[in-house]
């Protein structure tokens, strides 16, 4: 890759491997964590990291890989001081085509428009055909997942913030049909717009969703949507678990937890409280204490009662996970509709039925250098003394 200049159009300026005096201990640390899923051949962030000791750790899957790589772009728009290592444009005109060459979820292409407008970056032809086509035939948005439609409802905002209206005449019809098809009474955003998995939906759901809404709501100066988010976020914090856990899946009709597992790291320490972050803008009532509850989760405050992070490596486990279902994961699904139609609340389990899922994903720590490259008001994480002697 190449690494002329100085900065890099995020703003933020282009660091040496190792220099830390810019950003915060807990950016340095996922920064480290990340050069380690580094592949420089391909000029992208791994799809796993393997933390079970194998020689080769780094497992490369390319519609993932490219995936993970734009959320670590994501991230480090707003970070202080970029690896000398990462030549941005390069690193998303590459993964960004990449998308367009293999099986990519719709809103990997959505993640694409937010990404190039936070560098201030051209979306590649290919790519911008393809989202033309999902955006304009809306006889397809029947099948979008929580996830496609709200990023791409985020992925335009983001173009539209920065003066790139192309799209933005999508931004009202979009947002009108996740009102009209994915909310619900309680709050809590579905799934889908049709189908049995309608009611059935995961955390990323909500947060994507929620953090759509407050998006075209601050854009558009749209008052019903910035209420959506709310509501979904006064939902969520009343449902956390005891320690701070995030849970997984919720039946979104009842506005319940149908299954807490598994509890993944990368909601405690990123995706939550990306979405807190703008909910304590919005003076939702508990929203800072339910950010730090669910961090400290990930420094030993769990079921374990042991850190998810190894400082070694700069990385984190990506979740605890029922041991039966290490390798089962279609039972928890079953497990969350008979919870569902039998009118059950899920609980969590004995932790010694719980085992450690030993992988990091560079899209986790990509959320981390999202959440916290610029937050300056909660020392007690981004200066947690965990994160400053990993890095001696």
């Amino acid at each position: 890759m190449s690494n002329a200049g100085s900065q890099d159009v995020s703003g933020a300026k282009r660091i040496a491997t190792g220099q830390t005096t810019a950003n915060s201990p807990l950016i340095n640390y996922a920064l480290g964590g990340l050069q380690r899923c580094w592949l420089p051949d391909l000029g992208r962030w791994s799809h796993i990291y393997h933390l079970d000791g194998r020689e080769a750790p780094n497992e490369s899957v390319p519609h993932s890989d490219a995936f993970n790589s734009l959320n670590v772009l994501l991230g480090m728009s707003r970070i202080r001081a970029v690896p000398q290592y990462v030549d941005v444009p390069e690193v998303f005109w590459a993964n960004v085509d990449q998308l367009t060459r293999v099986p990519a979820a719709k809103y990997a292409f959505g993640l694409a428009l937010w990404v190039a407008a936070r560098l201030k970056l051209d979306m590649p032809f290919g790519a911008s055909k393809i989202i033309r086509q999902l955006l304009e035939d809306r006889s397809q948005w029947t099948d979008f997942r929580a996830q496609d439609l709200g990023m791409l409802l985020t992925g335009i905002v983001a173009q539209a913030a920065e003066g790139r209206t192309e799209l933005v005449h999508h931004a009202a019809p979009l947002f009108n049909f996740l009102n009209e098809s994915y909310t619900t009474e309680s709050g809590l955003f579905c799934d889908t717009a049709t189908g049995y998995r309608r009611r059935f939906a995961s955390f990323a759901a909500q947060t994507v969703l929620a953090f759509a809404c407050y998006s075209y709501g601050e854009f558009d100066g749209d008052a019903e949507a910035i209420e959506l988010a709310n509501a979904c976020v006064r939902r969520l914090i009343a449902l956390q678990g005891r320690q701070g856990e995030w849970p997984w899946l919720f039946d979104a009709e009842r506005g319940e937890v149908v299954d807490f597992y598994e509890v993944y790291s990368v909601h405690q320490y990123g995706m939550a409280p990306a979405l807190l972050e703008i909910a304590e803008r919005h003076n939702v009532e508990g929203a800072r204490d339910a950010l730090v509850r669910g961090f400290t989760w990930i420094l030993g405050e769990n079921q374990l009662k042991r850190s998810m992070l190894l400082p070694p490596l700069q990385m984190s486990y990506r979740s605890q996970v029922r041991q039966s279902e290490m390798h089962a994961r279609s039972r928890g699904m079953f497990r969350a509709v008979a919870n569902a139609y039998l009118d059950r609340k899920a609980q969590l389990i004995s932790p010694a039925k719980l085992a450690l899922r030993a992988e990091c994903r560079s899209y986790e720590l990509g959320w981390i250098l999202w959440s916290f490259g610029e937050r300056s008001d909660l020392p007690q994480l981004t200066q947690n003394l965990v994160f400053s002697r990993a890095l001696r």
